[in-house]
């Protein structure tokens, strides 16, 4: 039975190329080459990655000056737009129209 099968089946069941018994690709010497590219492309950035730029000493807390005055800019801007202070007399000022001391 098994080998009747295997022996009338034309191709691949389904998709032909997904599944358990899918159809392989052929690898090209295109795909080789774009490969090879890609590993000594990670290669050279592991190299690079591997060696640091700043000591750790260096590193620590070099920044903190610039983040500091970058904030202060930023809070600055942000209360550039806020408007004046005013008094509780000001928003109430218009119910002082019928006031009168004398009456």
């Amino acid at each position: 039975m098994f080998l009747t099968l295997s022996l009338l089946r034309k191709g691949i069941p389904g998709k032909q190329w997904i599944g358990k018994y899918r159809r392989p690709r052929q690898v090209t010497w295109q795909m080789k080459r774009n490969m090879l590219k890609q590993l000594e492309r990670e290669a050279a950035n592991e190299y690079w990655i591997s060696r640091p730029y700043l000591s750790p000493e260096q590193e620590y807390r070099h920044a903190a000056e610039r983040r500091a005055q970058n904030w202060l800019k930023i809070k600055e801007t942000k209360f550039a737009n806020f408007p004046e202070h005013k008094n509780i007399t000001d928003h109430l000022s218009h119910l002082n129209v019928t006031k009168t001391w004398s009456s």
